[in-house]
């Protein structure tokens, strides 16, 4: 009989978060927001500042950033064609003690959507979590239940998954 490895220990993507920030409100944000609808098909959340900062001239509760959560198929996508553009290669710094790593790029057309001079350019930043089959026990609010120290995912977890799906290079 062949040893077949367990399923619940397979690390996947739990989801993808797409962020703009702008740092102001007004038709900058509007059309950050319309390149992260063309880019994923959803819709974007936009993020409130927190307190007023003058010397950026931004006032508490103004809008500042639009970001989009994806997952499934559709975020592999998207985390594929970012890290293309940084050519698979990613800092140790990127990786988080919770499994989870994020990137920026500066210019959302590297992606390979068209450039529209009415739209302008933008940056913006990736962070996927990523998590084991069974991460819903800890999250759920009916049975609630802990999630055990080895079956959380680690830096290292992360950075083995990164190498094995996407053949990258995680640089010291």
């Amino acid at each position: 009989m062949a040893s077949v490895e367990n399923k619940m220990r397979g690390v996947r993507i739990e989801k993808l978060v797409l962020n703009i920030s702008v740092g102001e409100s007004g038709d900058r944000l509007t059309r950050a927001a319309k390149v992260l609808e063309q880019l994923t098909g959803q819709t974007p959340v936009f993020s409130k500042s927190r307190l007023t900062i003058r010397g950026f001239g931004i006032r508490r509760n103004d809008k500042i950033a639009c970001h989009v959560t994806v997952r499934g198929a559709k975020a592999q996508e998207l985390l594929e064609r970012g890290l293309r553009v940084k050519e698979f290669e990613l800092k140790s710094s990127c990786f988080s003690d919770s499994g989870c790593f994020g990137f920026g790029i500066t210019e959302h057309i590297d992606l390979g959507m068209k450039y529209d001079p009415s739209t302008g350019i933008y940056g913006m930043d990736f962070y996927c979590q990523l998590a084991r089959p069974g991460l819903r026990v800890s999250m759920r609010k009916r049975c609630h239940s802990r999630l055990g120290a080895s079956h959380r995912v680690s830096q290292e977890d992360a950075q083995d998954w990164f190498i094995q799906t996407f053949s990258g290079v995680v640089n010291a």
